[in-house]
C-alpha cells in the first residue's frame, strides 16, 4: 500500500476520533453507558486501521507509469534483437515469427529439449507482459532498488526480456539462472541462441546484467535431450565467460547450488521476489503440485519434500513471494492480455492497466465504509 494512501486514511481516522473526544462531555466516573460510545468508535476506528495496513492500494500514476515504462523497454529491446539478426545474416520466418520480432525460435533443431506450443510462444513478444511483470511484482511488495531472483527457461526468451525490462523500468537487481536448451519456438536457434540474445542486449546497452549461471535444461537439467553438437556449443562458449554453469542431476543439490548461488550476489539485501519462466526441473522439481498452482502471484499451500522440491517451492518455503510464468494462456486470460495477437499492441494498451487502476476503488470503498459507519454512529450514539 503506497505511503499516501495509507496516511489519508490514518489522518481521517484521527480527525473522527479527535472531533468526538472533544465534542461529547467527559463522561461521569463509574458511568459504563457513556463510556460505550467512545469504545465503540475506538474498536471500529483500529478495524479499518488494521484493513487500511493490509489492503494492497496503489498509485495509480505511479504504477502505470512504471508498467508502461517497461512495456517501452521491451518494445525497444525486441527491436534490438532483431537487428543483431539480421547483422548476422539470420532471416526471419515470417510464417513462425508473424510480427518479426527475432523471439520465435525452430521447430526442430540440435538444442531442442521438448515440443512447445508456437502460439504461446508469440503470445509471449507482446511488450505489455512486461508491463504485467512490473504488476505482480508491485503486487509482491517489490520496492525500486530491490533485488530479485529469476529461474529462467530458453524456451521463453519473449519473458527473460519482459523480466529485465521491468527490472529496469524499476530500477531492481534481476539474479538470473537460465538453462540453455529450449523447447520448440524457444531459444533453440544454433546460430542465435539465448547466449547470442543477451551478448545482444549487454553490447547494446539495453541490459547491464548477464546471467549469474547457466544450466542445460531438459530432463533432469542435463545432457540427454540435447544433441552432442549443441552440448559441446554451449559448452565452449561458457567457458569463456567464466560464469557458474550448473551440471548437477541430483534435484535437492542442484537446487542447493541456485540458492547458495541466489545468497552470494544478493548480499544483505536478501532476495524480495522470485520468478520461474517455463518448466524448468531445477525450478519447478519433481513434485506434482506444480499442477496445481495458477499463473502469475501464487499462493502456495504445500510445500513437496525436499527430494522433490524445486527453486519455487524452496523460495516459498523461506516466504519470498513467488511469480509463476508457465501457462501462458491461463496467464494471459486471468491478466487481460491479448492470446497471439497480430500485430503487436502498442505499450500501454491492455486490459492489465486498467486492472492497475481498479486496484484504487479498494481505498475508496473503504475510507466510504468508514464514513458510512461513523455517520450511522451519530445517529444513532445517544442510544447505546
Amino acid at each position: 500500500m503506497p505511503r499516501c494512501a495509507r496516511n489519508r486514511l490514518r489522518n481521517l481516522i484521527i480527525m473522527v476520533n479527535k472531533f468526538f473526544v472533544q465534542k461529547r462531555d467527559i463522561p461521569k466516573a463509574g458511568t459504563e453507558k457513556n463510556h460505550r460510545p467512545i469504545l465503540i468508535l475506538f474498536a471500529l476506528s483500529v478495524l479499518f486501521f488494521v484493513l487500511s495496513r493490509h489492503i494492497p492500494f496503489r498509485d495509480v500514476s505511479r504504477i502505470e507509469r512504471e508498467m508502461t515504462e517497461a512495456s517501452r523497454i521491451m518494445r525497444e529491446a525486441v527491436d534490438i534483437i532483431r537487428g543483431c539478426q539480421e547483422e548476422r545474416g539470420i532471416t526471419l520466418d515470417r510464417d513462425s515469427d508473424i510480427n518479426m520480432t527475432g523471439l520465435i525460435g525452430l521447430e526442430f533443431s540440435p538444442l531442442t529439449t521438448s515440443l512447445g506450443s508456437l502460439e504461446a510462444k508469440r503470445t509471449t513478444t507482446n511488450p505489455n507482459i512486461a508491463g504485467l511483470i512490473v504488476f505482480l511484482l508491485d503486487e509482491s511488495s517489490v520496492r525500486r532498488g530491490d533485488t530479485i531472483a529469476v529461474g529462467a527457461s530458453g524456451s521463453f526468451p519473449a519473458l527473460i526480456v519482459a523480466v529485465l525490462s521491468a527490472a529496469k523500468a524499476l530500477d531492481l537487481k534481476p539474479l538470473v539462472i537460465s538453462s540453455l536448451g529450449a523447447s520448440q519456438w524457444g531459444a533453440n536457434n544454433p546460430d542465435f541462441h539465448l547466449l547470442h540474445i543477451h551478448d545482444c542486449l549487454l553490447r547494446n546497452g539495453i541490459f547491464d546484467r548477464e546471467p549469474i549461471a547457466f544450466s542445460l535444461g531438459g530432463d533432469k537439467d542435463s545432457e540427454e535431450d540435447i544433441i552432442p553438437g549443441g552440448l559441446v556449443s554451449f559448452l565452449e562458449e561458457t567457458s569463456k565467460r567464466g560464469v557458474l554453469f550448473i551440471r548437477e542431476h541430483d534435484l535437492t543439490r542442484n537446487v542447493e547450488k541456485r540458492m547458495e548461488a541466489y545468497k552470494e550476489k544478493a548480499g544483505m539485501n536478501g532476495i524480495k521476489a522470485f520468478i520461474n519462466i517455463g518448466g524448468n526441473w531445477s525450478n519447478i522439481g519433481d513434485d506434482s503440485e506444480i499442477l496445481k498452482l495458477n499463473p502469475g502471484l501464487v499462493k502456495i499451500k504445500r510445500i513437496p519434500p525436499p527430494q522433490k522440491r524445486g527453486v519455487l517451492f524452496e523460495m516459498a518455503l523461506r516466504k519470498t513471494p513467488v511469480i509463476h510464468l508457465l501457462n501462458i494462456r491461463g496467464l494471459v486470460e486471468r491478466y487481460g492480455l491479448p492470446w497471439d495477437p497480430v500485430p503487436l499492441p502498442e505499450p500501454g494498451d491492455g486490459k492489465i492497466y486498467q486492472l492497475a487502476r481498479e486496484k484504487q476503488l479498494s481505498f475508496l470503498i473503504l475510507a466510504a465504509f468508514y464514513i458510512f459507519l461513523v455517520i450511522i454512529f451519530c445517529i444513532f450514539r445517544n442510544r447505546l
